[in-house]
């Protein structure tokens, strides 16, 4: 009996997802194995290997640089996306007249803007993050929309009975909080969108060192294994931030929605 429910603790808890990255490591060094050419697949021992050699750069340079783009895009698409989602949501008119701008603008790739991101900013750290921004922008914005005009009427309706009738105070206590696992959506789906973009941010040179720009530059020298050890590292931190973002939602700001779904 007390075996079978240590067993079900490690299911349902940590373990089986400990137990996912160490099958997907064993498949993958069989993989590699079986194909036996490093310059198609390098297997897990072969890019452990380069990390060790290679953990300083990535902590020290490449880590803090791809840190530093992905910020600066995320922060611009936060700042431009809330406020411009929360008023077309809530004012018809505003919706009328921003969403055909906004339509046009969302299906151009983020890439198509490397030329003028260029021009603009230079080969800077700015440029990267202009990129990272494109690509963020839009979900933040499109989820904000949608959280905003979802809004049922007789939540307004309700606060204004209770004394709330000026716009600015049914927005923040009604609107934005009923948005939020909306917006939240949006933040953790630009993240992902944003991740992606950085490789294509750093690869046009915005400066020596990245974990985008160093995929590029051991491809061009055929270094197949530091390759993915660099594209490794860009999944870890992908996942780090994820879960870090959705802690601090779920366990914080949207403690209330986890509680219905436990």
């Amino acid at each position: 009996m007390v075996k079978t429910k240590r067993l079900e603790d490690l299911v349902d808890g940590r373990g089986i997802e400990a137990l996912s990255i160490l099958g997907l490591i064993l498949v993958w060094q069989i993989a590699a194995a079986a194909v036996n050419d490093k310059l198609l697949l390098p297997s897990f021992l072969q890019v452990a290997a380069a990390f060790s050699k290679e953990w300083p750069t990535i902590l020290t340079e490449d880590l803090p640089t791809s840190l530093l783009h992905f910020l600066i895009g995320m922060a611009g698409g936060l700042l431009v996306a809330l406020p411009l989602g929360m008023i077309m949501g809530w004012f018809r008119a505003a919706d009328r007249i921003l969403d055909p701008i906004v339509e046009i603008f969302r299906p151009i790739p983020p890439l198509a803007w490397i030329p003028f991101a260029i021009v603009w900013f230079g080969l800077t750290d700015t440029a990267a993050g202009f990129i990272i921004f494109v690509g963020a922008v839009f979900p933040i914005l499109i989820n904000t929309y949608v959280g905003f005009r979802n809004l049922p009427r007789v939540y307004v309706e309700s606060a204004k009975v209770l004394g709330a009738t000026k716009d600015l105070d049914l927005v923040r206590y009604v609107a934005f909080p009923y948005a939020l696992p909306s917006i939240a959506g949006g933040i953790r789906i630009a993240m992902g969108i944003a991740w992606m973009c950085l490789v294509a941010a750093e690869q046009f040179g915005v400066s020596s060192s990245g974990l985008g720009y160093k995929i590029w530059s051991y491809y061009y020298l055929h270094e197949m294994d530091y390759v993915l050890l660099y594209i490794v590292m860009l999944g870890l931190l992908g996942l780090f931030i994820d879960k870090t973002f959705r802690y601090v939602v779920e366990e914080r700001l949207l403690k209330w929605q986890v509680g219905l779904t436990q």
